[in-house]
């Protein structure tokens, strides 16, 4: 996500880098460079030029302080009239109602029914929703089948009528389905087409007009990049939305529509998809995204993922284990089902501050775990709660059933035993200070 715009850009800085102060030259050279790069991202042409006309404006209106390299600021100007590009603030979603009603729109292949799934799965979580998903793509045959199995996947029901093709009948009697049955939440997956034409416009018009939604969105795959944008002015022209869904993030997109699309039709960018699972679905910040761009990594983000696996009661029993050397490989394995509920790898990695630069080139694999779970699913339970009686012939077995060889099982048991150590080290306050005064020597 973004790497190519990140590289350009971290090239246009160089220009300044070395020069003693910010000169109507130098800024009209680095800013000639971040058009290009923005135009190369497959950013809206006036938007890249009214982009770089104001950082020029505002760079050489500021003084450069000692303590402050010319190219520090130009990244800070720039850093910020991304955020303002992006939206600025962080825009909520209107959940308010008895039930509220989420409406979506977009085109066929943007993610728009996953993302309901998606969605309905955030706000059960994270906000105590009891969402119902209301199935509306009365055209293509497997729309209804895919969002029951989305439901089964996060235990949200699905309400359909298979067979009926009025779909602001359907919206309808979903809505006062979700009345009888007490659901707070109604998240409407409505059909897309391959391209805008009259007839599915009409129909989403009639379903809004019909269900008076708090939310309109509208899905659009990020990968698409100015087609993205001018189908979203359409839709917007058509349905007035209330805010812009960005999906495939995670994908090989140049970022064009996360930075044209809020000044083109003037509505906020609420979330964005960032993977195949149910929980890769971010609210959009601009700042932090602004920060991902400039290769500043997003750490703020990274925190929130794990607070969200995080389980205090869990964590307490796992100190007192390790506190006794008591952690054991069905802990070990708890801790990597915890991670991989956090996303992709090489989405979290970037998140961490230049490092997103340094793994750019590199496959990180998301089934990396994989072998490692394979070894410790071929231990026995008895084995996994006592790793100190995996001897050699057992090594061997294990090996064996994981497909692996001895070298890697006997890397992994030292990599336990070393991971075992530490971790007591650090829970255990005499050890934690005994560790503190060996740093110090």
């Amino acid at each position: 996500m973004f790497e190519n715009l990140s590289d350009r850009l971290e090239r246009s800085f160089k220009i300044l880098k070395g020069e003693g102060q910010i000169t109507e030259i130098n800024v009209a050279e680095t800013l000639k460079d971040v058009r290009r790069a923005l135009l190369d991202a497959d950013v809206n042409y006036k938007v890249a030029k009214n982009f770089t006309d104001t950082v020029k404006q505002k760079a050489l209106g500021q003084n450069v302080l000692t303590a402050v390299k010319p190219s520090q600021l130009m990244v800070k100007i720039v850093h910020d009239e991304l955020a303002q590009l992006m939206g600025g603030e962080t825009a909520d979603i209107n959940i308010d109602g008895k039930p509220a009603i989420i409406l979506m729109s977009g085109l066929q292949g943007s993610g728009k029914t996953t993302f309901s799934g998606k969605l309905a799965n955030l706000l059960k979580t994270k906000k105590g929703k009891k969402p119902l998903l209301v199935a509306c793509d009365v055209y293509r045959p497997a729309a209804i089948d895919q969002l029951r199995v989305l439901g089964e996947q996060i235990g949200v029901p699905v309400y359909a009528e298979p067979g009926n093709n009025n779909a602001v009948a359907i919206a309808e009697a979903g809505v006062k389905h979700a009345k009888d049955n007490n659901y707070d939440l109604v998240i409407v997956d409505t059909a897309g087409r391959l391209a805008i034409d009259e007839q599915m416009m009409t129909e989403i018009a009639a379903i809004k007009k019909a269900l008076n939604p708090n939310e309109t969105l509208f899905v659009v795959d990020s990968m698409t990049g100015q087609d993205a944008v001018n189908t979203a002015k359409e839709f917007n022209d058509r349905l007035d939305f209330d805010g812009v869904v960005l999906t495939k993030l995670d994908g090989d997109t140049r970022g064009g529509a996360a930075l044209s699309i809020r000044t083109v039709v003037n509505k906020p960018i609420k979330f964005v998809g960032t993977g195949e699972k149910m929980e890769a679905l971010d609210v959009f910040h601009p700042s932090r995204m602004a920060d991902r761009i400039l290769g500043m990594g997003d750490i703020v983000s990274l925190v929130e993922r794990a607070q969200e696996q995080y389980d205090e009661e869990e964590a307490r029993r796992l100190q007192k284990k390790i506190a006794k050397n008591q952690f054991d490989f069905n802990d070990f394995l708890a801790q990597i089902n915890q991670i991989k509920k956090m996303g992709n790898l090489k989405d979290l990695a970037s998140m961490i501050p230049g490092v997103g630069k340094a793994i750019k080139d590199l496959d990180i694999d998301d089934n990396a775990f994989k072998s490692v779970e394979a070894i410790i699913y071929s231990m026995t339970p008895h084995e996994r709660s006592n790793p100190h009686l995996i001897n050699g012939s057992r090594r061997q077995r294990i090996a064996k059933g994981s497909g692996t060889s001895i070298q890697e099982v006997n890397r992994l048991l030292k990599q336990f035993e070393e991971t075992r150590k530490m971790m007591r080290m650090i829970t255990n306050a005499k050890g934690a200070g005994g560790l503190l005064s060996k740093m110090k020597r």
